[in-house]
C-alpha cells in the first residue's frame, strides 16, 4: 500500500484517520485529572526517539535554519497539545474532533492576514459556514473550558500549518517534526516541574503507556499521510481526511456511549461539506492550489 494510486491513497488516509482518532481515544482514557505536562513531556521524548532512526533525512549542515519560526511553531504546538488534552478529556470525542476540523478554515483566514491571499466566494462561504457550524455544535450557552480548549487546539494547528511556509524548503518533514519537538522540551520540562510540585499528585506510571500509545499512533498517521500525498494530487483525496469525524462518531458512540444530537449533525455538516466542496472545485481547476488538509488533532 504505497499511495501511488488514487485507490490506495484513499485507503491510507481512511486508515490513518482511524489511527488518529484512536490516539484521541487514548488521550480521553487518561481522564480529566491526568497530569497533562507529564503526558506531554513523555510523549515528546518518545516522539523524538521514534524519529531518530530517520536521522539521514535531517539537514545536518544547518539543523536549526529558520530557528525563530521553528521556536514559534514549537511553543504553539505545546499550547495546542495542552488544549487538545483538555478538550478530549472534557468533551465528547466527536464534538472535540468536529471543532478540530475548524483548523483548515483558520488556515484560510491566517493566510489572508499573514500572506495577503484572497478568498474566493466559496472559500468565504466555507469560513463563515464553518464558524457558524462550530457555534451550532458548542452552543454558547454550553461554552466551557473544554470548548475553548478545542478552539485553542484548532488555532494552534492552523498557526503551525501556515508557518510551515516560512521554513527552509530544503528541510524534510521528519526534520521539521524533530526540531519542533526538540524545541518543545525545555518549556515542557519546566511546566512539568511546576505541575509536579504544585499540582499533580506525583508520578503516574500509567501515563507512560498512554504517551507511548498516543505518540506511536500519531507517527503512523503522519506516515500514512506522507505516503498518500507523495504522488497523488491532494485535491483528489482530501475528502478522505474527513472520515476522521465519522470514526470519532462511531468510536465515541460504541466506546463511550456518546450519541450525537441533531445540533452536532447540523454543525458538523456546516463545517465539513463546504470544505469537501472546496476540494472538488480545486480539483477541477488545473491551476488551483492544493486544498487545505485538516491537520490532526493530536
Amino acid at each position: 500500500m504505497s499511495g501511488h494510486t488514487l485507490h490506495s491513497a484513499m485507503i491510507l488516509l481512511i486508515v490513518g484517520n482511524a489511527l488518529a482518532v484512536l490516539s484521541d481515544v487514548v488521550v480521553k482514557l487518561m481522564g480529566s485529572d491526568a497530569p497533562i505536562f507529564q503526558f506531554i513531556v513523555i510523549r515528546t521524548l518518545i516522539t523524538l526517539l521514534l524519529l531518530l532512526p530517520f536521522y539521514r533525512q535531517f539537514n545536518h549542515r544547518a539543523p536549526f535554519a529558520g530557528f525563530k519560526v521553528h521556536l514559534v511553531r514549537s511553543l504553539t504546538a505545546l499550547l495546542g497539545v495542552f488544549c487538545m488534552v483538555v478538550a478530549l478529556t472534557t468533551l465528547p470525542l466527536a464534538t472535540a474532533n468536529a471543532v478540530f476540523y475548524v483548523a483548515p478554515l483558520m488556515v484560510m483566514v491566517l493566510a489572508v492576514v499573514l500572506f495577503g491571499e484572497k478568498l474566493t466566494p466559496l472559500s468565504m462561504f466555507a469560513v463563515v459556514s464553518g464558524f457558524v457550524g462550530t457555534l451550532v455544535i458548542l452552543r454558547p450557552i454550553e461554552f466551557n473550558w473544554g470548548a475553548l480548549a478545542a478552539l485553542g487546539s484548532a488555532l494552534s494547528l492552523a498557526v503551525n500549518a501556515v508557518l510551515v511556509r516560512s521554513l527552509p524548503k530544503d528541510q524534510s518533514t521528519v526534520h521539521k517534526l524533530f526540531v519542533s519537538h526538540l524545541l518543545m522540551m525545555p518549556l515542557a520540562l519546566l511546566l512539568f516541574a511546576w505541575e509536579w510540585f504544585f499540582s499533580a499528585p506525583g508520578w503516574r506510571l500509567d501515563i507512560v503507556s498512554y504517551a507511548l500509545s498516543s505518540g506511536t499512533l500519531m507517527l503512523i498517521y503522519s506516515l500514512t499521510v506522507l505516503l498518500a500525498y507523495r504522488t497523488v494530487d491532494a485535491n483528489q483525496v482530501t475528502s478522505a481526511e474527513y472520515t476522521g469525524l465519522i470514526w470519532a462518531i462511531v468510536i465515541g458512540w460504541i466506546w463511550f456511549a456518546e450519541a450525537p444530537d441533531i445540533w452536532f449533525v447540523i454543525g458538523s455538516l456546516m463545517i465539513v461539506v463546504p470544505l469537501v466542496l472546496l476540494g472538488i472545485v480545486q480539483n477541477n481547476r488545473s491551476t488551483a492550489p492544493a486544498a487545505y488538509r485538516p491537520p490532526s488533532s493530536s
